[in-house]
């Protein structure tokens, strides 16, 4: 299973890092050891003093596939979660200086939720609507409606670079609203007003 990470896909997050806007999408990669197991605590690794949650749509990849045409891309998948890319912010702010890789501070284990996932028939998939909380705190509302690069798009571009497996998945991207995590803190995802995962920070 590869974990396929889309950055800097919505305006308004690229604005509140004060990162460039790209010009086509930016793709990174988490290792299955990063998946964070079910009903486990995510726990603050030692290497950071400021992780941040970052909530994503993700889309499980349901067939091979190469070089997918955009207009074909709607049928290698069938169903629609979410999740969260855990980040150290300062490790990656520290990379980024030095124009060093990512993989530190996004790929490290533990550092992908994948919470439970939902039919694309049950869900408005030119408008998704997702929510984060924190402590029963509204920290970020997206819609998927504002991402630079629909599902099908990101799907046909990543199959340029990267065979599309069975089981893969793909992190869409995160809007805006992201902030550090705390000890104690409880992290809970909706999409479509229904709870897919909760976390909670150690």
């Amino acid at each position: 299973m590869k974990i396929i990470c889309i950055g800097r896909n919505y305006a308004k997050h690229i604005e509140e890092l004060d990162n460039e806007k790209p010009k086509e999408p930016v793709i990174f990669m988490k290792p299955d050891s990063a998946v964070l197991l079910k009903n486990n605590p995510f726990i603050i690794p030692p290497f950071s003093q400021d992780i941040h949650y970052e909530v994503e749509v993700l889309v499980k990849i349901n067939r091979i596939g190469k070089f997918i045409e955009q207009k074909f891309a709607h049928k290698y998948y069938d169903e629609i979660g979410l999740g969260i890319d855990f980040t150290a912010r300062d490790l990656q702010n520290r990379l980024k200086e030095k124009g060093l890789p990512w993989e530190k501070a996004k790929a490290f284990d533990g550092s992908a939720v994948i919470g439970n996932f939902c039919h694309k028939s049950e869900i408005d998939l030119d408008n998704i609507k997702f929510q984060l909380l924190k402590n029963k705190e509204l920290v970020q509302d997206g819609e998927s409606s504002h991402m630079l690069w629909k599902i099908d798009e990101l799907i046909a571009y990543v199959s340029q670079y990267f065979t599309l497996k069975i089981g893969d998945v793909i992190f869409t991207g995160t809007p805006a609203g992201v902030g550090k995590v705390a000890p104690n803190d409880v992290l809970k995802g909706m999409l479509e007003g229904k709870e897919i995962f909760q976390v909670k920070v150690k």
